[in-house]
């Protein structure tokens, strides 16, 4: 019965982070897109040059320090709790303040490095915001810890909506008094900092009245704990981290390279902040594979060191399934609506093409994020951060070798270059640890011919739409109803054949968060076969 009650307690906890989860990306890919409208391509590639510094500092310390904080929390005796937070909370302020001073009195040389000397007045505003990610950090490990899964899902509500708010609010003043598109961009990074530290006043006020403040005490070593806290904290944000990353290197090389092939300043910027309305669309695309990794990938953890009960090996299969096929399904239909959805979201249909090959990292970032949290689980780190930081550095090669050549569509390529030699790196490396056939070649071949199938939908509606029947209508407006009725026609047709095809079965779908109404479809579908065939 207590094992029962943990159990229930331990899946109630992660559904409500899956939902929190849910929307903080959902909220983290949606407002970039009213924000460029604000400020179009160069406000957006002013924001999108600057965003990366902040970005991997919070998803390193308010993430991944989290864990590990609740991890030795969780490990360790009551007694020495307040020892191992006082411990925690000192190192990770020593290296907020450090990134600090680092951004704040070295902004003008970060921004000399990108090229564009006038983001360093950004940088300096998103500096603060690092010097929450010691509370941050501090009090969400400690709810983890006890299972308290409540206080921590609403501070990363809180935070984004803060955030979100500020930045479309005070872009919008900013913008409407006349100022310039580097005062708009500080406003977005002032939203990191208000966002912040909104949350960090609803956790210290469950703090109090929840708990109170820690009065037991016992002495605790302070270089293990910090050796520990260090390994998992990098192990479990590495994957998390790995998009970021990628942004920053485009930040310090896309803009440089751009301009020294012989582009005008301007042009170059604008041409950044298109390729830059990749990162949104990539994110929407990634939304179930972030869902699947909080919600069934702990369980991969929990059940591999059963010996009763269901098997991690199913979790596991599924997890991969349920996000490739996702992740697969968005790609080939953003390849097809592209052009419509560009203008519809962005104003225009520029680079479109472009577009559609930085739409194709959806694949390998889903694959990626389940694949490294389930080897986390296994306790496998080493070799995956290795992948990773691989595929970072042909990154970087193939960005210099290829923007030059085909400029941002240069860059594109470059993305998925290194996405994919991590995923196929991983694969192999999935096989040697745990030999277990993620799906059979049925699975990939129904896939196809659905995607397919989609494809030849999406593609023969979306031009006798756009050419025929909104053909009079404004270019924006057209676009957006050719976008609206393309994606619901293509989903159907998507959903139809694999559910027909039932490749992932009525009992599965009900495990993964959100697909009780998937399974229902799926059982109406094969009803309804059933009784054409009487």
């Amino acid at each position: 019965m207590n094992n029962e009650g943990t159990m229930k307690s331990f899946m109630k906890g992660a559904v409500l982070l899956t939902i929190a989860g849910f929307i903080v990306k959902l909220l983290s890919a949606i407002y970039r897109v009213p924000f460029q409208n604000l400020v179009g391509d160069q406000g957006f590639y002013i924001y999108q040059q600057v965003y990366p510094f902040v970005a991997i500092f919070g998803i390193w310390t308010s993430y991944g320090f989290a864990v590990a904080i609740s991890k030795l929390l969780a490990g360790s005796h009551q007694s020495a709790h307040r020892s191992i937070l006082r411990i925690a909370f000192s190192y990770v302020a020593a290296i907020s303040i450090t990134v600090f001073v680092l951004l704040f009195f070295g902004a003008e040389l970060l921004a000399g490095w990108m090229g564009d000397a006038k983001l360093d007045s950004l940088l300096k505003v998103g500096a603060f915001a690092v010097l929450l990610m010691a509370p941050l950090a501090m009090l969400k490990g400690y709810f983890q810890s006890s299972n308290n899964m409540a206080p921590v899902a609403y501070a990363q509500v809180i935070e984004q909506g803060l955030r979100v708010a500020v930045i479309l609010i005070g872009t919008w003043v900013v913008i409407s008094r006349g100022f310039s598109l580097y005062v708009a961009g500080q406003m977005a990074m002032l939203g990191a900092v208000i966002g912040g530290l909104g949350a960090v006043v609803l956790l210290l006020l469950y703090f109090r009245s929840h708990f109170g403040f820690l009065k037991q005490h016992s002495t605790t070593q302070t270089w293990p704990v910090l050796k520990e806290m260090t390994a998992i904290s990098l192990s479990v944000s590495m994957s998390s981290l790995i998009l970021v990353l990628f942004q920053l290197v485009d930040s310090f090389t896309i803009f440089r390279l751009l301009e020294e092939s012989g582009l005008a300043r301007l042009t170059a910027m604008e041409l950044k902040g298109v390729y830059d309305r990749g990162q949104p669309l990539v994110q929407f695309g990634i939304l179930i594979a972030t869902s699947l990794t909080l919600a069934i990938v702990p369980l991969v953890a929990r059940t591999s060191r059963n010996t009763s009960g269901r098997s991690a090996d199913m979790y596991a299969r599924l997890a991969f399934r349920v996000s490739f096929l996702f992740a697969f399904a968005a790609a080939v239909g953003l390849t097809f609506v592209m052009p419509y959805v560009n203008e519809t979201l962005f104003q225009t249909r520029e680079q479109s093409w472009t577009l559609i090959i930085f739409s194709w990292q959806i694949v390998w970032m889903s694959l990626l994020l389940i694949m490294t949290a389930m080897l986390h689980g296994l306790g496998k780190v080493r070799v995956p951060a290795v992948l990773l930081i691989s595929g970072l550095v042909v990154k970087v090669i193939c960005n210099l070798l290829l923007v030059p050549v085909w400029g941002i569509a240069g860059a594109a390529v470059a993305g998925n270059i290194g996405l994919a030699l991590i995923v196929f790196g991983l694969l192999l490396y999935f096989k040697k640890v745990w030999p277990l056939q993620f799906a059979p070649v049925s699975y990939y071949s129904w896939l196809v011919g659905a995607g397919m199938a989609m494809s030849a939908v999406v593609l023969g509606w979306s031009l006798v739409a756009d050419v025929y029947l909104f053909d009079g209508l404004s270019s924006r407006f057209s676009a957006a109803l050719t976008t609206m009725t393309a994606i619901p026609l293509g989903a159907f047709v998507f959903m139809a054949i694999i559910g027909k095809n039932r490749i992932i079965t009525e009992k599965e779908w009900y495990i993964i968060p959100f697909g009780r109404k998937l399974a229902k479809l799926q059982l109406a579908i094969n009803s309804k076969k059933k009784g054409e065939k009487r």
